[in-house]
């Protein structure tokens, strides 16, 4: 009697950050990229790209009147459409160039609010697993002193 045998396991691609070749974003680059994609309302945020890695990107989100609320801190809302848009600038950042992409998931956790005098916050977004078909991805907000104030899970469907 011979043993019973499983089917192969199909595991799926992992989309490789860039190869040979492929165009690599710098600071400036991707900045001018962000702006072309970009919705109105997301550039109004003001965000500045600081620093690119593959899969990783350093935002700047500043403190504006107009993004905080009557509590006189950094409204939420705000918050979580920079951590949206970090993720997506870094896996442009994996990718070596815009995909079409799309949020499955955004899950925000406030960890102290952010003064309205804080001046800016600075926002790391890494990719944590690319995939062909859906990526995965985390994105920290913190104050010039270096306090955690927000901490984001991501999941995109790559389209």
């Amino acid at each position: 009697m011979q043993p019973a045998t499983l089917p192969a396991l199909r595991l799926p691609r992992i989309a490789r950050p860039y190869r040979q070749g492929s165009p690599v974003f710098d600071a400036a680059t991707l900045q001018a990229r962000f702006d072309d994609v970009a919705a109105e309302y997301v550039r109004r945020l003001r965000l500045r790209v600081e620093a690119v890695e593959p899969g990783r990107v350093t935002l700047a989100l500043p403190v504006a009147p107009d993004l905080v609320h009557v509590g006189g801190v950094l409204c939420g809302q705000a918050i979580m459409a920079a951590a949206d848009t970090a993720m997506l600038l870094a896996l442009m950042a994996q990718l070596g160039e815009f995909r079409p992409m799309t949020t499955v998931q955004l899950n925000t956790s406030f960890v102290r609010p952010v003064p309205k005098d804080a001046g800016h916050v600075t926002i790391v977004g890494r990719v944590l697993r690319p995939g062909r078909t859906l990526s995965y991805g985390d994105v920290e907000f913190t104050t010039p002193d270096g306090k955690l104030v927000a901490h984001a899970t991501t999941t995109y469907a790559m389209l």
